[in-house]
């Protein structure tokens, strides 16, 4: 229960200065460019999304996800490091490539993509569509990509926890047209110009930029595409949902496909395969 409360109470915390810093954007963009870049309809979609799978996200947490890393923690390599700026700073580098890793899969593997598929059918980039997301993404197991080896090397799971939601708090933020590029800052982090690349549905774009809070791990393992390089970015995915102002079909449409090309191919490998995989297999069928 306290779990729970401490949720409900970050959730109520973020949300509020969610919402101060969305109209600080919107002002600024429409001194700028006279256009807020936000549309009423996609807005309204973006916080309902965001605030389904922020509930359920904060309801999973405190009733099976920290209590599994509990469970697994004694099993791993024990090392659970006495408090200290140095061990949280391990922590959330680490952290931060799981989330990589865990970012990748949700791009590469159709199951995973149902989910987070709902986050890129966006059709604008602004701090709202940071809240685009999918309420069914706590219950797909793709959490256990980042919970399971982090809890293994011995870390607390309040200290995991922390580290995540700084993590997704400060991708938040990447979610803009309003800043340009940053100078040195490019070369280490993850910045709104990179994230703008990974929201492209343009081939120069696609599966490109999947950092969290640094982009070298896109450097290191190939991923990386500089903005100045990727063309003209078109918001959103190839293949746009038909009702994308509906929060509830956004956030089970790909899942329902998912489901009706199983039933039609008779083929359990489309739930591991990339996303364009059916279409690529079954093309002439």
């Amino acid at each position: 229960m306290e779990d729970l409360i401490r949720a409900i109470g970050f959730i109520l915390a973020a949300g509020a200065v969610f919402m101060a810093v969305m109209a600080l954007e919107a002002w600024y963009l429409h001194r700028k460019n006279g256009d807020t870049n936000y549309r009423l309809g996609e807005t309204i979609a973006n916080l309902t999304t965001g605030a389904s799978y922020k509930i359920v996200d904060g309801i999973a947490i405190a009733l099976f996800i920290t209590a599994f890393s509990d469970m697994i923690n004694p099993y791993g390599f024990g090392w659970n490091p006495e408090p200290s700026i140095w061990a949280f700073a391990i922590l959330f580098v680490l952290a931060d490539l799981c989330m990589y890793f865990n970012h990748l899969a949700m791009h590469k593997f159709r199951w995973f993509w149902a989910t987070h598929v709902t986050h890129h059918s966006s059709e604008h980039m602004n701090l709202s569509t940071a809240l685009r997301q999918n309420f069914l993404n706590a219950l797909n197991g793709n959490w256990l990509l980042m919970w399971v080896p982090l809890s293994l090397i011995g870390f607390d799971k309040d200290w995991i926890l922390i580290a995540i939601e700084t993590n997704l708090l400060y991708q938040f933020f990447c979610h803009t047209e309003a800043v340009g590029r940053l100078g040195w800052i490019e070369k280490v982090f993850n910045t709104p110009s990179h994230h703008r690349v990974h929201h492209g549905s343009n081939p120069a774009q696609i599966d490109r930029n999947f950092g969290g809070v640094f982009i070298i791990w896109d450097k290191l393992f190939g991923t990386f595409r500089d903005e100045r390089e990727a063309g003209e970015i078109k918001y959103g995915v190839t293949r746009m949902p038909a009702k994308p102002l509906n929060p509830f079909y956004i956030q089970t449409y790909e899942l329902v496909s998912i489901i009706k090309d199983i039933w039609k191919y008779k083929d359990l490998r489309i739930l591991y395969k990339h996303p364009e995989w059916v279409s690529e297999k079954y093309k002439e069928k």
